[in-house]
């Protein structure tokens, strides 16, 4: 008798909770199928016939996290009243986020760097966009503030996002290491020092480090 159309005997959104913890964890190269398996709860045929495949599971997971732990801190950084604030946020809040006992340590995303060994060149370019968008979500919040004449015209958009969603990367790794959220959050506000010069007109910058423009 065909089986077309009976119901999975296990819980699809479940399961792939489970699978995102442990590509979280340890990557996609480093799970293996029977770790899958295991952690899922079901067998290769039950994961082949609801995933697919393993990247079309790890895809899965990615959009999970995104869904879930990106999102929470997009709508953190949303709803700061200013672009320092939303740099701030982001940077204090990845802190927080990545050091939860109840999860594993560091950004699962910006871990993919590290992380995809063994996946394809198209799934490796698809979690490079998605880093990308950070920064290009950031300077476009940055663009906004120069508009509306919360910054210096002259603010160079691109570079200051680039540098804070780099800081953000590197609070990942630490997390990664062991650093603790307060260690993490010396990190952030060490790098919120650095806000001043990066938004000073260029005028505003010589003046401010006394130097000619002949040695910028």
């Amino acid at each position: 008798m065909s089986e077309r159309g009976r119901p999975r005997s296990f819980d699809r959104d479940e399961a792939l909770r489970r699978a995102m913890v442990l590509f979280w964890r340890n990557g996609f190269q480093g799970t293996s199928m029977g770790d899958l398996t295991e952690a899922m709860g079901i067998g290769s045929p039950s994961l082949y016939a609801a995933f697919g495949s393993k990247e079309a599971l790890y895809r899965e997971a990615m959009a999970l996290y995104e869904a879930c732990d990106g999102k929470e801190l997009a709508r953190a950084v949303a709803e700061a009243p200013t672009a320092r604030a939303a740099i701030e946020t982001f940077l204090m809040r990845s802190a927080a986020m990545f050091t939860r006992p109840s999860k594993p340590a560091g950004c699962m995303i910006v871990l993919a760097v590290v992380h995809a060994a063994g996946a394809s060149e198209a799934l490796r370019a698809d979690l490079r966009g998605v880093r990308e968008r950070a920064i290009d979500s950031f300077t476009e919040r940055l663009r906004e503030a120069v508009e509306s004449g919360e910054l210096p015209a002259a603010t160079d958009t691109e570079m200051i996002a680039s540098f804070y969603v780099t800081v953000q990367q590197g609070i990942s790794l630490r997390a990664r290491d062991g650093a603790t959220r307060a260690e993490l959050e010396a990190i952030a506000q060490a790098a919120m020092v650095a806000w001043g010069g990066l938004v000073l007109e260029p005028d505003d910058f010589r003046r401010s480090h006394k130097v000619t423009p002949s040695e910028i």
